[in-house]
């Protein structure tokens, strides 16, 4: 199984419309990694707090402008305790 890359453009947006376009793009993929473009400092953390309810590990770098926030899904490995 190949993993999936998508890209969610959030910039101008206030919450939750940037929560909602992440969770639709994660539940959209098996496995992979979405990157987020932000400029909303709120909109990071809680994205960054949905990316960790979610199981998936994140990591932030600064941008033009904002934010890129890397988000990987792992894949469902069949034994999580």
């Amino acid at each position: 199984m190949s993993d999936s890359e998508l890209t969610v453009d959030a910039q101008g947006l206030a919450c939750p419309i940037p929560v909602i376009r992440v969770k639709k793009a994660l539940d959209g993929i098996s496995r992979g990694r979405v990157v987020v473009l932000l400029d909303d400092p709120v909109a990071k953390e809680n994205v960054s707090r949905l990316a960790a309810h979610l199981g998936c590990s994140s990591r932030c770098e600064s941008a033009a402008g904002g934010f890129r926030l890397i988000i990987e899904k792992p894949g469902k490995s069949g034994a999580q305790p």
